[in-house]
């Protein structure tokens, strides 16, 4: 009989926990309600648990208390959509029941459970029953009223896992669509794996990683592409592109980064500070300057320029522009000094923006509405806590707003605002239309909390709608739909299953267009071609007189278009 759990099976329950869940992940995406290519539930619990685990890595002595508090900043800073920011309040909530413990009994570990799931309900405005919150709830309950009727821990936790699993099967009985779509809730089926994997640990046979390659989202800022009409200017440039990127590494200083720089261009600044350097440099191979700092740690943020085709005619005196390099270098070797860390500019502004977008068009076009950092993500790769921290500490505004533009990332944002010190605005944008609409429609010169107030007029007005295709055979909203079928969606509900991505399109936007109706907004991914996608829209356009079309590409990947109808 196992009574307690001591610093270092705590440690492993945890490991196996977070192998057992990485293990699922893709059975774990498969459980999305929507029959869409982009089912991530299972990808952002596996992040947030494997940004645990390195934290825990760190870690030299088992003792409880460290543990917890390890693994809750790990999960915080990591977590990734609202399943993962759920996993890490469910964290925070166990790391703060087992502070000042050296082992747990039953009674003390039945606590720990209920106060994970205590914790993850009052991080959620407006929880939602026939979710992980359900499984967590039925499950701390659970076990804080049978833990006086065991003294032995394996067999009180194997009934605790048994009851996850049934409130997991339980959840159809909730939620109407994953009754429709014949699933259990997928953050449920994550929250269980992670039970079954710590059961696993205490039994002594502790599952092992089967092997998952780890992806990140990137923070990149954005920057303006050149016109075609620039291209004979600067000819001249003996290095075309000027390269900037931050990175993060343990493994090489300053100096050092300096000297393996040198062979790939001029223009040369690398300063570093506290395990992170930010290079420039001229070079005509970005790729393999990237390559070769890519071997010492992670990038940060990369910025790349076309200087033969961004420059305007060059009629700055020779004098006045080594200036100008000499303000730039001071900036850089300035920028390292903050103890705030790294900055995009020196001067504050009034305001920043951070938006999510997937696709090099949509980033283009936030560029061109004045965001300053576009974190790459999305679709099926949720930004995590610590990129919306990084990009927060790389704007140096009065107010910065965050344009998550998925509602799967808003509760990471908002994390990060609770976090971060600076002044935080989350704008509660669910998708890439609304964002949109909001930069549109933003007003410089009023005070933040106004255009807060425009902001959620703005999204109150936005229709919007995405193209995209079935993974699965379903029925939804009363619509058969065939695996590899195109869908139309607007908000939670499927409008239209076809064979056509034009049809299915001119169903949706048929759906949304009523009489106040003034603009039809197209972005097309990047599997549309041009000319069919400007063919389309001329349709739209025949088919709809009394509205006006507007076609842009977006470069989505998996979604054929985005519609947006004002």
């Amino acid at each position: 009989m196992k009574q307690t759990i001591d610093g270092k099976i705590f440690r492993e329950m945890f490991i196996s926990g977070a192998n057992h869940l990485q293990n699922n992940k893709d059975l774990i995406d498969r459980l999305n309600v929507f029959p869409v290519p982009d089912g991530d539930t299972g990808t952002n619990m596996s992040l947030t648990i494997a940004s645990a685990i390195r934290e825990l890595d760190k870690l030299e002595k088992d003792n409880i208390e460290e543990i917890g508090k390890a693994l809750s900043k790990g999960s915080l800073m990591g977590a990734r959509g609202n399943s993962g920011v759920i996993l890490s309040q469910i964290i925070r909530g166990i790391a703060q029941s087992v502070e000042g413990k050296k082992e747990l009994d039953v009674i003390a570990f039945s606590k720990a459970l209920k106060a994970g799931s205590d914790t993850a309900y009052k991080a959620v405005i407006k929880p939602i029953e026939g979710t992980v919150l359900t499984v967590v709830r039925e499950s701390g309950d659970f076990a804080v009223k049978n833990a006086k009727k065991h003294k032995d821990i394996i067999e009180f936790f194997e009934l605790v896992v048994k009851e996850s699993n049934a409130s997991l099967e339980r959840t159809p009985d909730l939620l109407v669509n994953l009754r429709d779509a014949g699933v259990v809730d997928s953050g449920g089926k994550g929250l269980v794996c992670l039970y079954e994997g710590m059961l696993e640990a205490i039994k002594g046979q502790p599952i092992k990683l089967e092997g998952h390659k780890e992806e990140k989202a990137k923070v990149k800022e954005v920057q303006r592409v050149g016109t075609a009409s620039e291209s004979a200017r600067c000819v001249d440039i003996e290095f075309g592109y000027c390269t900037e990127f931050i990175l993060e590494s343990d493994k090489i200083d300053s100096d050092t980064m300096r000297d393996l720089m040198l062979k790939y261009g001029d223009s040369l600044v690398v300063v570093g500070y506290d395990g992170v350097v930010k290079v420039h440099v001229h070079t005509n191979n970005p790729g393999d300057a990237l390559q070769e700092a890519l071997k010492y740690g992670q990038l940060l943020t990369i910025k790349i320029e076309n200087m033969r085709l961004q420059h305007e005619n060059q009629i700055i005196p020779d004098d006045e522009q080594e200036e100008i390099e000499k303000k730039e270098k001071k900036t850089d070797t300035e920028l390292v000094n903050k103890s705030e860390g790294f900055v995009l500019n020196e001067d504050k502004k009034k305001y920043g923006f951070i938006t999510t977008t997937m696709g090099r068009g949509l980033a283009e076009i936030f560029e061109e509405l004045g965001v300053d950092i576009v974190i790459e993500g999305g679709q099926t790769m949720n930004p995590s806590t610590e990129d919306f921290m990084n990009a927060i500490d790389m704007i140096n505004a009065e107010n910065i707003f965050i344009l998550p533009n998925n509602g799967n990332v808003i509760m990471a944002a908002n994390q990060a605002k609770e976090i971060s010190e600076k002044n935080i605005y989350v704008v509660p944008t669910k998708n890439i239309p609304q964002g949109i609409g909001c930069l549109i429609g933003f007003d410089p010169d009023s005070e933040a909390d106004q255009n807060m107030d425009n902001f959620t007029e703005t999204l109150e007005n936005i229709k919007s709608g995405e193209i995209t295709y079935a993974v699965r055979d379903t029925i939804m909203d009363g619509i058969e739909v065939k695996e590899g079928d195109v869908i139309g969606i607007t908000g939670k509900k499927l409008i239209s299953s076809g064979k056509s991505v034009e049809d299915v399109t001119k169903n949706v936007i048929a759906d949304m267009i009523d009489d106040d109706s003034d603009i039809v907004t197209l972005y097309y991914g990047e599997s549309v071609e041009e000319d069919s996608a400007r063919e389309f829209a001329e349709l739209i356009q025949e088919k709809f007189e009394d509205v006006d079309v507007e076609l842009y590409y977006g470069g989505q990947p998996l979604y054929y278009y985005l519609v947006s109808v004002e």
